[in-house]
């Protein structure tokens, strides 16, 4: 179901080759309205450009940089992926140009950017789509690989994340896996220690199919005290990776050679892929709280039984304000989100980081907010 990150990178490399070409030759403008940023894609810029924020999005915005710099080569950009929380916090110091969330502003964020844009609030857009993957260590077992997937409903990954299922070969487990020799190993959890929109969208998925069997409320840090925690996208699959009887939870761009997790939808368990995960967030309303000039949240139905539909999934934002007290910050985020969306840059991510692009119509909606940045 995922790509070889081998595969995935050369393919990256050809297809910024390719981009490179195109600038060259001065055709590089999608001929799709929605791709178009009035007349913002004709102003070259220069400068240093800082974002910061979710470790899941690193892959996609270094695969972005190197082809964003291809069109626009006296513009020098710089991401650190500190995490969600961290890079909405340093975006609302005024310190960066974006922010990188997996989790949508709050409310409380939207009034807290006033101080920092210089007229209206800041606004989030979707701009990164992937499955999250319920990521296990059973090397011995012979259940790692690409190919190889363990079966669980919502209601046995909460009562696992929860401590109250604590070994492989317990009953839960073997009932829906009826074929696969479970080893009788003790299960240990793997979570983020840091805020993470990663956390708040997979424990979303846990609270809105578990029931009673997950009583916590939806935040970005983990919480209860079960298992052991890992900073960042890349600290959860090195500790993974390091254990036998791990599971944790991890952008799908990152899993590498451990097993995942296929869960319940409907009667059928589905694995993740980038196919998978564009159904839920197609099949998905907006989310009717967002209701700030230029916001684009989707509310995903996490409890949807379309087939083949995979519904752990993780819709990763970026924020920005629709005016900067910066002119040059403000030409640069226009640019940047508008190549970010473009179908370029989706294909981009998708090659490089096996993300879902998104769908013609959701960027046509993105861009009507990208397009609302001034540049004067």
């Amino acid at each position: 179901m995922r790509k070889n990150v081998l595969i995935r990178s050369v393919a990256a490399v050809s297809g910024l080759v390719m981009m490179a070409s195109l600038a060259a030759c001065g055709d590089n403008t999608s001929s799709t309205a929605e791709d178009t940023s009035s007349s913002s894609a004709a102003v070259q810029i220069s400068g240093e450009f800082a974002g910061a924020g979710a470790s899941s999005q690193q892959s996609a915005v270094e695969a972005w940089q190197a082809g964003f710099e291809a069109k626009q080569p006296n513009a020098k950009i710089s991401y650190d992926p500190s995490g969600s929380g961290a890079g909405v916090s340093t975006f609302l110091t005024g310190s960066t140009a974006w922010a990188g969330s997996d989790a949508s502003l709050t409310a409380d964020q939207v009034a807290q950017s006033k101080s920092v844009c210089a007229s209206g609030t800041a606004f989030d857009v979707p701009v990164y789509i992937s499955p999250i993957a319920i990521v296990y260590n059973l090397k011995s077992a012979g259940l790692n690989g690409e190919s190889k997937h363990v079966n669980l409903d919502g209601e046995t990954i909460a009562k696992i994340f929860d401590g109250k299922i604590t070994k492989w070969d317990d009953d839960a487990i073997k009932t829906q896996n009826p074929k696969l020799d479970l080893p009788d190993l003790a299960i240990t959890v793997v979570h983020r220690s840091d805020k993470s929109g990663t956390t708040k969208n997979f424990l979303s998925y846990v609270k809105d199919t578990a029931g009673s069997a997950w009583n916590y409320d939806v935040e970005e840090t983990w919480p209860n005290q079960v298992g052991q925690g890992a900073k960042g996208t890349s600290g959860v699959i090195s500790t993974v990776t390091q254990a036998e009887g791990t599971i944790g939870y991890a952008d799908a761009s990152q899993v590498g050679s451990l097993g995942s997790v296929a869960v319940k939808v409907g009667e059928k368990y589905v694995a993740y892929s980038a196919d998978a995960a564009a159904k839920v967030v197609d099949a998905s309303p907006k989310d009717s709280t967002a209701t700030e000039k230029n916001r684009v949240v989707i509310k995903l139905d996490h409890n949807t039984t379309e087939a083949g539909a995979y519904p752990v999934v993780l819709v990763s934002y970026d924020i920005a304000c629709p005016a900067y007290k910066d002119t040059k910050n403000a030409e640069f985020a226009k640019q940047w989100l508008t190549y970010v969306v473009s179908e370029e840059g989706q294909k981009t991510a998708a090659q490089t980081a096996g993300s879902a692009p998104m769908s013609a119509s959701l960027r046509a909606e993105v861009m009507k907010s990208i397009n609302a940045i001034s540049t004067k």
